[in-house]
């Protein structure tokens, strides 16, 4: 009878707490997050090497929000995110991203205009890269 209480209460409790089926996938791996957090990355980039671009702040801040509000209803906990975007690895990895999408579209650290000229191009198209930046 002991044995019987052992074994309830171990399958009450992973039934209260249930160990999930499977492991998360990095958040590098899931679109919905990784897309748009590029996106903002790539619009900072820009507001900061090109000087008549400006960042739209509160819009790029509201969608690091929504980012995280969307995590958190995928299973990600606020420690796993802060995780992901503070590892040096995920920054690292981001930012030869960022450097392939620049010399794919003529974007040169060397040359500050190329800047200036990728992100009025993006503003114009109200690119998810655009809508975070505004012509000054």
């Amino acid at each position: 009878m002991k044995h019987l209480w052992i074994a309830a209460i171990f399958v009450l409790g992973a039934v209260l707490h249930p160990q999930p089926l499977s492991a998360k996938p990095s958040l590098r791996e899931v679109p919905e997050i990784e897309e748009p957090l590029f996106a903002v990355a790539v619009a900072k980039e820009i507001a900061d090497h090109c000087s008549s671009i400006g960042a739209r702040f509160f819009k790029g801040l509201g969608e690091l929000r929504r980012l995280r509000a969307r995590a958190n209803e995928l299973g990600y906990s606020d420690t796993e995110i802060r995780a992901y975007v503070e590892s040096d690895q995920e920054k690292a990895r981001m930012r030869a991203k960022g450097k392939v999408l620049f010399s794919q579209r003529g974007v040169s650290y060397k040359n500050p205009e190329t800047f200036c000229v990728f992100g009025h191009t993006e503003i114009k198209k109200n690119s998810a890269i655009g809508v975070l930046l505004r012509a000054k």
